[in-house]
């Protein structure tokens, strides 16, 4: 059983912005120490962003705006604390304290990833999806069920009826949704609106991305402060990550889908 959210839906937006405004802090320096949370709904949205590197407001707004439509925006940067800043001075040290989890991706979620991708593209707007065997349960927002039905006569189409979506009748927030980013793999970690540094970031796709390749499920905990994980430097780990961060097309495009 799995369920998945498109990028259209509040959360995803949310992180979508969250990720933006990383990319933004990527372009000012190679290594920036960045955290941000951003609530929206209702034609509001709130962004706090812990960075060392100052974005430019215009910028963020740019961005709030592709990605959210008309809203009211506000914004607040301070800088990261300067003795966790100093735990990263001279080298790449865990961000935080963690227990992380990889797990392979199963038929089941690879097969509804594939169909919210499909369903999303037809209809990019608010839609979340749930397959639990051969059940599969879409509820896509400004699409008519009749329509849906006609594409998908096998699914349970929108079961409350025909319905809208969005920021307009809903909050996101950043971090809501790991489970359809990461479907068994969901630890207390969150993906998003954090920089390479962060094992939040970059633990959990090194995990990831091993169980993947080894087909196996991998655990691995760190302590804020550790040079060395699964046996090897974090700095190679932060690497590995960033080149999978690189390859997807940045912090923006991984909020999109996450790692499944």
């Amino acid at each position: 059983m799995y369920e998945k959210v498109n990028p259209a839906h509040p959360d995803k937006i949310a992180d979508r912005i969250a990720g933006a405004i990383v990319d933004l802090a990527y372009r000012e320096s190679d290594n920036p120490k960045v955290a941000v949370e951003v609530l929206i709904g209702h034609g509001l949205c709130h962004i706090v962003t812990e960075s060392s590197e100052h974005i430019p407001v215009t910028d963020i707004l740019d961005a709030v705006d592709r990605i959210a439509g008309d809203v009211v925006v506000d914004y607040h940067e301070v800088a990261q604390d300067p003795i966790l800043a100093q735990n990263q001075a001279e080298e790449y040290r865990c961000g935080d304290n963690g227990i992380f989890r990889g797990v392979p991706v199963t038929d089941e979620q690879r097969a509804l990833s594939e169909a919210a991708k499909e369903i999303y593209a037809k209809y990019p707007t608010d839609g979340k999806y749930i397959l639990d065997g051969d059940r599969l349960i879409i509820c896509q927002s400004h699409a008519s069920t009749e329509t849906l039905r006609q594409e998908y006569p096998e699914a349970e189409i929108n079961p409350l009826g025909d319905w809208t979506g969005g920021t307009d009748v809903d909050t996101g927030a950043t971090n809501r949704k790991l489970g359809s980013d990461m479907a068994d793999s969901v630890t207390g970690g969150g993906l998003h609106g954090k920089d390479l540094s962060k094992a939040d970031v970059s633990v959990n796709i090194y995990a990831w991305l091993k169980a993947q390749q080894d087909e196996v499920p991998v655990e691995l905990c760190c302590a804020i402060g550790d040079i060395m994980v699964d046996g090897r430097p974090y700095s190679e780990i932060v690497e590995i990550a960033r080149a999978f961060i690189r390859e997807i097309g940045g912090f923006e495009k991984f909020a999109e889908w996450g790692l499944v």
